[in-house]
């Protein structure tokens, strides 16, 4: 059942087996229904051992978090790479980001209540999802560096990643309770956003836009922080 069993030390072994439970729980059961408890049962270890490899709920979540991030930067890099029109790539980005969601939007809800809270350590900005946070940056870096970014300054290619990446997680949120089918408001919103997107992108070289431009950077600069 587990593809990680036949490698690795025991230990690595049975750290794995926990992982992959716990992760295919939480996509058929979501946050509230999946317990620690009812992993290590499933998983065919104690409850001491899964405590062990990891103390509490929140560490598994970031593990989902991991994967999840990480199959958005593998999956977006590749459909990037045949062009360099940074809207459309931007568009691959968003579109990608929110796939990889998909199997967890019935249980959204759940998920986001357990992270609304700025001290809870699954909130997409504290320091315990940093690894997971920077993945999904390292999408927009990547669409941005990759693109012929239309003549916008290096200052603000360099800092727009992370705008982007904040426009993601407000993204995401929306579509978190997005009920109409297939989600198509969000799809819609996404859409006008980057129609809107293409137009601008030139202004970016002009003084009178560019100074504020760069100081709405440095505002998102400081949530990130």
């Amino acid at each position: 059942m587990f593809s990680s069993e036949s490698t690795g030390t025991k230990g690595e072994r049975t750290r794995a087996r926990i992982r992959e439970v716990a992760l295919q729980s939480f996509r058929e059961r979501g946050y509230d229904d999946t317990t620690v408890r009812l992993i290590a049962e499933e998983a065919g270890v104690s409850l001491g051992s899964t405590n062990y490899h990891f103390p509490s709920k929140n560490h598994l979540v970031q593990e989902l978090y991991l994967e999840v991030t990480r199959g958005f930067r593998e999956t977006a890099a590749r459909r990037m790479s045949g062009t360099t029109d940074l809207v459309t790539r931007l568009r691959i980005a968003y579109t990608t980001g929110l796939e990889v969601l998909e199997p967890y939007h019935a249980f959204g809800p759940g998920f986001l209540a357990a992270a609304v809270s700025p001290r809870s350590p699954l909130n997409p900005l504290s320091g315990e999802s940093e690894p997971a946070l920077a993945e999904a940056v390292a999408v927009f870096r990547e669409a941005v560096a990759g693109s012929a970014r239309h003549g916008i300054p290096g200052d603000i290619a360099e800092e727009l990643p992370e705008a982007l990446t904040v426009g993601y997680l407000l993204l995401a949120l929306f579509w978190t309770y997005d009920r109409s089918e297939g989600q198509r408001r969000t799809r819609r919103l996404l859409d006008g956003a980057l129609a809107l997107l293409g137009p601008a992108l030139p202004l970016l070289r002009l003084p009178a836009i560019r100074r504020p431009v760069r100081e709405l950077l440095a505002l998102v600069a400081e949530v990130r922080a």
